[in-house]
């Protein structure tokens, strides 16, 4: 049918198809889809859902539907997600960046606040940065501070920098592509971390949609999930100023596991943080005084 049907009708369909489908936020989906197509926002949505819709616009929406009954994700088919004040743009190397995390980029404040105060500014590294969403986020609430985002990915560094160029920040974040803290070469006042932490073999227990499209390699936690943390407690000695804190995002119930492995390196939980499901998912730590963490030789600053 080649004339314009309402928007309202159109709503509809998504709606349906999605739901027949199974999908656990059909009227979500649809709206979040349909709205972008059509370059409007969710307000603006609802007030023209009686106005035609030309049959271009209508294909546009019909080919992320599909996408979406395939398993794409709502915002791997936008190719960007909103994260805390920015929004990020995802390609296949990063993770999307996800309003859970937002509780770790809360949890960096105090402590980025307080070095800020003493020493005039900040530098941060971001291990395993993807998006760079928390680093830019960071950045962008305090104009003192600066970044190091290290990954494994030569793409997500590329996504990274350009996201933080398009926040305004992109003279104050620094790429480097290496393993975790391998890269960093100067003293920090704050390690700061999203690390993978699913165990491997609950990978292939993964909703489809996380498992064929968010990067195995920033998913992939070990054996126990635990296998990053464990990297940076050994190496963050070697960069982290004496008196600096580290600040690590975790999954469901792994608190005291990681509590444990730091406090072997020579660190103290000395604040923790839950998302807005009351989940327990960050965790900020500091070397205690006169432990090999405090005394570790540090890099030199570059």
């Amino acid at each position: 049918m080649s004339e314009d049907i309402r928007l309202s009708a159109v709503l509809s369909d998504a709606r349906r198809r999605f739901a027949e489908a199974g999908l656990e936020t059909p009227d979500l989906d649809a709206r979040i889809l349909v709205a972008d197509a059509l370059g409007l926002d969710r307000a603006a949505l609802f007030l023209r859902e009686r106005e035609p819709v030309d049959a271009a616009t209508r294909a546009l929406v019909d080919a992320r539907i599909e996408r979406r009954l395939a398993g794409e994700p709502v915002y791997r088919i936008l190719g960007r997600r909103s994260f805390f004040d920015h929004e990020f743009r995802l390609s296949p190397a990063t993770l999307e960046p996800r309003p859970d995390t937002e509780a770790l980029v809360e949890l960096c404040r105090a402590p980025i606040a307080e070095r800020i105060e003493r020493e005039g500014r900040c530098v941060l590294v971001d291990v395993g940065t993807g998006t760079g969403a928390i680093a830019v986020s960071l950045l962008a609430l305090f104009p003192e501070a600066h970044a190091i985002a290290t990954d494994i990915s030569a793409e997500a560094l590329e996504t990274a920098a350009m996201n933080a160029r398009e926040a305004g920040v992109g003279e104050r974040f620094r790429p480097v592509l290496c393993d975790h803290l391998a890269g960093v070469e100067e003293p920090v006042g704050l390690i700061v971390s999203n690390p993978p932490y699913i165990p491997t073999a609950e990978i292939a227990a993964l909703s489809r949609e996380v498992r064929d499209h968010d990067p195995i390699l920033a998913l992939d936690g070990g054996a126990d999930g635990l296998q990053s943390y464990r990297r940076i407690a050994k190496d963050s000695g070697r960069v982290l100023a004496t008196d600096g804190e580290i600040a690590l995002e975790i999954g469901a119930g792994q608190g005291a596991d990681v509590e444990n492995i730091f406090a072997a390196q020579g660190f103290e939980l000395i604040r923790r943080a839950s998302d807005l499901g009351g989940v327990e998912r960050a965790l900020l730590f500091r070397p205690v005084l006169g432990s090999a963490a405090a005394n570790a030789p540090k890099s030199r600053d570059t």
